[in-house]
């Protein structure tokens, strides 16, 4: 309790009187505490949606075709965008968007150890997934005993114990419907220094096959990709 002499001391003291505030000073007010939470919320808003846009396709081309190229070294982008283009002339727009769109992915990692395990390792993550239908391969014979991943050339499973190539894959060149085709040259810059080729010289050694799926987990468009297989490889010989 106060005493007479504090009683008298603050006499004068009076409480604060309430302020009353306009509607635009109370909204001013209220921006100047909520201005920082507005605009994380706004932050946030905008990522989540930039995510979910992404993940629904929106905004990117979504590839109609998936090629897998397994080999030592990667291969020049003009070379890739060629193989590419040779795909999308024989396919067709499986997922509606109005074109056909063609996608290779390499798993290349050169003479570096550390590459060629990332290579491998998202190999792994592409054949898990089912991502990729078709495949371009350097060397066929070891892709198929590391990963047992290629159905024969009719479109049967090969037995589990069979990893051979027997009936499983095509050079490039054996397949008539590829080699009308104009591939083109490719062009890359090293070290400063500028490198040119013919496409064909890298393409031909190469080999074709697809993919055998032995549980129902598929590519997408299984159909439409074993129909641009059957286009490919019509009239091809085997050696």
């Amino acid at each position: 309790m106060a005493s007479e002499y504090l009683k008298w001391k603050y006499r004068d003291v009076k409480p604060d009187e309430p302020v009353t505030l306009t509607s635009a000073e109370k909204r001013k007010n209220w921006w100047h505490y909520h201005k920082w939470h507005v605009f994380l919320g706004f932050v946030l808003l905008v990522s989540l949606a930039s995510i979910g846009w992404h993940a629904m396709g929106f905004g990117e081309t979504l590839p109609d075709y998936r090629i897998a190229y397994v080999g030592t070294n990667p291969l020049p982008d003009d070379t890739v965008s060629a193989i590419e283009n040779v795909f999308a002339s024989l396919g067709e727009d499986l997922n509606g968007d109005k074109k056909v769109s063609v996608l290779l992915t390499q798993y290349a990692g050169g003479e570096d150890a550390e590459a060629v395990y990332a290579a491998n390792m998202s190999l792994m993550g592409d054949l898990l997934e089912c991502q990729s239908y078709f495949f371009l391969l350097e060397d066929p014979e070891r892709f198929q005993e590391e990963y047992h991943s290629l159905c024969r050339l009719d479109g049967s499973l090969p037995e589990d114990y069979d990893n051979s190539i027997n009936e499983t894959c095509l050079a490039w060149n054996q397949c008539p419907v590829l080699t009308a085709k104009d591939l083109g040259a490719y062009s890359y810059s090293l070290l400063g220094e500028t490198f040119t080729g013919d496409n064909n010289s890298l393409i031909e050694p190469l080999f074709l096959g697809r993919r055998g799926f032995w549980t129902e987990k598929t590519t997408e468009y299984p159909e439409g990709c074993e129909s641009l297989w059957k286009r490919i490889t019509e009239g091809a010989y085997i050696s």
